[in-house]
């Protein structure tokens, strides 16, 4: 079952990433369908985070859809080459999101490897956001703030993965964040093996 709108609006953008972890992402592009359980997010708020393309009111061509309800997409580009997908959360106006880093491949796994041009399946496939984009067939121009409540990316609910389960980080790469750079924001799946770093 699709995750409802109700389920992105969840204020919190720290508890609604950790919600996120075990739930299965989904993308179907022209009758290509690609799916993982997540494993490991970061939380981005647009209010008093230095990390996140929006803080504290910043408005960009780039950052508009993270303005917009929760249960969109926010994929934008990274250095040129990979394309990262967000899932904006939060009411309008709030500018939150949470990064996909790392998922479980599970569905297409055959599209995922020729994607990445891969001949095996291994960790590297899906770890780190610029390779979920990629395994997942993700384009900033097509799929940048398309409804996660629509048939072409969406996510499906699945059992909450426990507390116990949860190890929490500061994020990567953010290192420009100065203060907010220590922020414990990264979360992912104690015993997968599908993250990108321990």
């Amino acid at each position: 079952m699709q995750l409802t709108r109700k389920f992105y609006e969840e204020s919190n953008v720290e508890v609604l990433s950790k919600k996120l972890l075990g739930k299965k992402l989904v993308t179907n592009f022209y009758g290509v369908t690609t799916a993982g359980f997540i494993t490991e997010v970061e939380a981005y708020s647009g209010r008093n985070d230095k990390a996140c393309h929006a803080n504290n009111g910043l408005r960009t061509p780039r950052t508009e859809v993270m303005y917009g309800a929760g249960g969109h997409a926010y994929v934008y580009l990274c250095y040129g080459i990979h394309h990262m997908i967000n899932i904006v959360t939060n009411v309008e106006g709030q500018a939150d999101a949470v990064l996909i880093r790392a998922f479980e491949p599970i569905e297409g796994i055959d599209a995922m490897l020729e994607r990445r041009g891969f001949d095996k399946l291994t960790k590297a496939l899906t770890s780190g956001p610029g390779n979920v984009g990629k395994a997942l067939g993700l384009d900033t121009k097509t799929h940048n703030g398309l409804s996660l409540l629509g048939n072409e990316i969406w996510i499906e609910d699945q059992p909450e993965v426990s507390e116990e389960q949860i190890i929490t980080s500061t994020r990567i790469g953010v290192d420009y964040a100065e203060e907010d750079a220590l922020k414990p924001w990264r979360f992912y799946i104690k015993d997968s093996k599908w993250v990108s770093k321990k």
